[in-house]
């Protein structure tokens, strides 16, 4: 129980972020044969090696691995136990909070409107949401929130600037400092309660904010009082982007956000456990979250207590999500299957081409991308760079990850429950063991 990092309990480190992207990307850009991956789980040797290290070393509770291949089968390896002390054992169907694995959730739900016509994904969001039509900008991104450092936006916030985390708008916390502190803006948005996510009912460092608004509408309406971080388009910022784009979606089409996600994502794709609450019927197989701190593993969300069981103020597109590794693995496989899944269409292919290039705008400042060899799609991570075909995906806040590689279709995902996700390298790791495998396995030349 040795944490290696040290951040915020919802913080994610850019460096470690980047780490397991190009990890992950390796891993796919092996293109092992079919074949591979129809195997036995036990035949995953560094896989199932990193789980049961993790497991019996009593760093996490549980750990589940799931890798497939197109419309194929998923492989489901599963070690220890829904928490430390539960009797049930952790698998496809134990409940993970995926946090910021629900933003390509997100992003894929826009990509459907922008199929649509209801949006663009260069149409300004005041046309939208009028409230943002005369943005501020802060001068030094680190200032305060004074007349003297504020200028105004060059151009309009977009929907592509949403998709891609380069509107502008800032989060709660920093990936790069101890988000107790931050910048004044930072500061700010956690006073307005415009901090997204639910982690525990217990107050942890760096978490202490105001009540978020109780709707979407008046989220969005409070966000647009405060100032941008950045000028639109011209730097990668990570940011409530995601979650402002679930008023984007309510509003352009017509229907509420979380029963959007419902009716477009969730029934089509046979996602019978992803929740914003769980249901009371559901918590027997919800895990515990953890707080690794002064390598303890501490627990701060108790299935039978959970935050999860609320009701959230408005659903959060950018965290909200709790969903099984089961779930996610059928959003990962339609992807693959470029908008289909078991011969059902939930989205075009046009759609998840787009959604899963790279999509970051051609008024980026030099220093101003996400990283030299990766972009950044509807919500998630593109490998490579200003590629289309490539990897696409994102981590969660709580050490889960979810990736797919689309010329091969290779699905790869993780999931266990700690916070903060740095405090091990596990999510680079399990990337590594991955492509350690097909590797290994792939035919001699």
């Amino acid at each position: 129980m040795r944490s290696s990092e040290t951040a915020g309990p919802a913080a994610l480190s850019r460096r470690s972020l980047l780490r397991a992207a190009a990890i992950v990307g390796a891993g796919a850009a092996l293109g092992a044969p079919l074949r591979v991956l129809a195997r036995e789980a036990e035949r995953w040797p560094a896989v199932t090696r990193l789980l049961e290290s993790y497991v019996q070393d009593r760093r996490v509770a549980n750990m589940v691995a799931v890798v497939g291949r197109g419309q194929g089968a998923p492989q489901v390896i599963a070690r220890g136990h829904d928490s430390f002390v539960a009797p049930r054992a952790s698998d496809h169907d134990s409940l993970y909070r995926i946090y910021s694995m629900t933003k390509p959730v997100t992003g894929m739900a826009a990509m459907m409107l922008v199929e649509d016509g209801a949006i663009a994904l260069d149409q300004p969001l005041a046309e939208i949401l009028p409230a943002f039509a005369a943005m501020q900008v802060l001068r030094s991104a680190d200032g305060p929130l004074v007349p003297d450092n504020l200028e105004p936006a060059v151009r309009p916030i977009t929907i592509r600037h949403l998709l891609t985390h380069t509107a502008g708008l800032d989060y709660g916390f920093s990936l790069d400092e101890d988000p107790a502190a931050g910048s004044p803006l930072a500061r700010a948005y956690r006073q307005a309660g415009l901090v997204p996510a639910a982690i525990s009912r217990v107050e942890l460092p760096g978490q202490v904010r105001a009540a978020p608004p109780p709707s979407l509408a008046l989220f969005a309406e409070q966000l647009a009082t405060l100032p941008l971080a950045h000028q639109p388009g011209t730097r990668w910022h990570y940011s409530v982007g995601l979650d402002l784009l679930g008023r984007v979606i309510e509003v352009a089409s017509g229907v509420p956000f979380d029963a959007f996600l419902q009716q477009r994502i969730f029934e089509p794709c046979g996602m019978a456990s992803t929740f914003f609450q769980v249901p009371p019927s559901e918590v027997d197989r919800l895990t515990t979250s953890y707080l690794v701190l002064n390598e303890l593993l501490v627990p701060i969300d108790l299935p039978a207590s959970s935050i999860f069981l609320d009701p959230p103020p408005f659903p959060f597109g950018g965290a909200g999500l709790v969903s099984s590794p089961r779930d996610y693995d059928r959003f990962l496989m339609m992807l693959a299957g470029y908008g289909t899944i078991e011969g059902r269409r939930v989205m075009s292919e046009a759609a998840v081409r787009m959604g899963t290039s790279d999509l970051l705008p051609d008024t980026l400042a030099p220093d101003g991308g996400f990283a030299p060899d990766a972009g950044f799609g509807a919500g998630g991570l593109v490998q490579p760079h200003g590629g289309r075909g490539g990897t696409f995906g994102w981590f969660g806040a709580a050490g889960t990850v979810g990736f797919v590689e689309m010329a091969s279709g290779l699905r790869q995902s993780l999931y266990t429950q700690y916070l903060p996700s740095a405090a091990y390298p596990l999510q680079s790791l399990f990337g590594e063991a991955v492509a350690s495998d097909l590797a290994e396995a792939a035919p001699a030349a």
